[in-house]
């Protein structure tokens, strides 16, 4: 009996011990991948980036096939400070149901798609948000001859959006929590759902206020469409990469900071090169003068000052374009910087 008990208790043991070793062969297996994705990009000589299938001002392909918006910016920095080349990008257009598989399975390199960070996106798909390039919220569009004034007043009404986002969610929660009945008419695509509510097959079309002005400029008469004053969620958009590979998030989510910690310095595409004779000690380290702050991201210490010669900064990429110059007309509002009181902030390079 006595010698049962031992068998059984050095088979729990055994059990136990293999058991910690898988845990820590699977947690030296995703340490191990630290490096692999920019290996993998210098190898191929280019960022794959997961990008939407039409959003102006975000990211848009013109006829030719160019890639423009403040998301493809995100890319295209990413590019630079890799490369010194903002063009060493490839992208592949994704709806937001295929966005996330595409990440997962390694077909892209980074997801920059108008994407909101929620946290079972980023807990529960294996993919890690790097921050937040654009802060929105989700609203609703409607025509003026609908006359509606506000969101309070669409009981009853039928409403296109994209299945497979936060825009579902948002608008069941919207209309039960103010009691109202209202009739969802989903589509996988965009173009999709803008087309037919512009073609009349129901009343409302909802998304990110951001998609509802860029969407506006593709409908039959724009001036007709008003997009309602109510802002029922917290739309935080951001790139996204796997998860496992921290030099590689490093890079996305510093790629970002830059053009946000250059706006803050007054560094533009401008007069970047001026600066390197500065001797503001924020500035010398941003260009890569003093410190050598590339090297633990595996890339070289002017990574910066590559970021905003080839993109400039981000109040740059905004304004050329959203901003209330471009046809989306938006202005800075929660984007701007925390020292023009808006919620753009970024942590020191230091």
């Amino acid at each position: 009996m006595k010698t049962k008990k031992l068998n059984l208790t050095l088979n729990l043991f055994a059990g136990a011990a293999l058991a910690f070793v898988g845990l820590a062969m699977e947690a030296s297996s995703s340490h191990a991948q630290d490096g692999a994705t920019l290996s993998a990009v210098k190898s191929k000589g280019f960022v794959q980036c997961g990008v939407s299938q039409g959003l102006p001002g975000f990211s848009n392909a013109d006829d030719a096939g160019n890639w423009t918006g403040i998301d493809v910016d995100v890319c295209r920095g990413i590019a630079a400070a890799v490369f010194d080349d903002a063009d060493a990008v490839k992208y592949t257009p994704l709806s937001a149901k295929e966005r996330f598989t595409a990440l997962q399975s390694g077909e892209i390199d980074v997801l920059s798609r108008n994407t909101t960070w929620t946290l079972q996106r980023d807990t529960g798909l294996g993919i890690v948000f790097t921050g937040v390039n654009y802060y929105d919220g989700q609203g609703f569009m409607v025509r003026k001859s609908l006359g509606v004034s506000s969101a309070l007043e669409l009981a009853g009404a039928s409403v296109c959006t994209n299945t497979g986002t936060t825009t579902e969610l948002n608008a069941a929660d919207y209309f039960r929590a103010n009691n109202m009945d209202y009739e969802l008419v989903p589509f996988e695509k965009t173009d999709e759902a803008v087309v037919a509510y512009d073609n009349g097959r129901c009343d409302v079309y909802t998304t990110d206020q951001s998609g509802l002005y860029a969407n506006r400029l593709k409908m039959t008469d724009p001036s007709e469409q008003v997009v309602l004053p109510e802002v029922i969620s917290k739309e935080p958009l951001g790139p996204a990469v796997r998860v496992g590979d921290a030099q590689w998030a490093n890079i996305v989510k510093w790629t970002l900071f830059a053009m946000l910690n250059a706006e803050e310095l007054g560094i533009t595409q401008g007069n970047i090169d001026s600066m390197m004779d500065t001797t503001n000690p924020a500035v010398l380290r941003f260009v890569g003068k003093e410190g050598s702050f590339g090297e633990n991201m595996g890339l070289s210490n002017d990574w910066a000052y590559r970021i905003i010669k080839h993109i400039g900064n981000y109040s740059e990429s905004f304004e050329r374009h959203v901003g209330q110059n471009t046809p989306l007309g938006i202005s800075r509002g929660l984007n701007a910087l925390w020292t023009d009181g808006g919620l753009q902030y970024a942590p020191p390079i230091r």
